[in-house]
């Protein structure tokens, strides 16, 4: 089964504030058992409009990933993301399928 992703680009504009969101999401990503795959870092952005801040987070399947950005726990810390960061968030489904030789 393909695992599901969120892919997170975000600009903080209140990193003292933003803080709060990071302390709060972790409630949700423990309970829907999300892990870190990217977490800020280097990055280089050849093509396209970057922000600051890229996070990518695997969950067990895409039902899941969409559970946990629609639960009580997320809308609980994106409140507190709000007002502080602009994101774009997608969520997607992995890839199981042939790959290149």
């Amino acid at each position: 089964m393909a695992k599901g992703y969120w892919i997170a680009r975000v600009d903080v504009s209140d990193p003292v504030g933003y803080q709060e969101y990071v302390a709060a999401n972790a409630a949700a990503f423990r309970a829907y058992g999300a892990r870190f795959v990217v977490r800020g870092g280097r990055f280089e952005a050849p093509e396209g409009t970057a922000r600051s801040r890229n996070v990518v987070l695997e969950f067990m399947d895409y039902d899941t990933a969409v559970a946990c950005y629609r639960s009580a726990e997320y809308a609980a810390a994106k409140a507190l993301r709000d007002g502080r960061s602009q994101a774009d968030v997608l969520i997607i489904e992995g890839y199981d399928g042939p790959q290149p030789d």
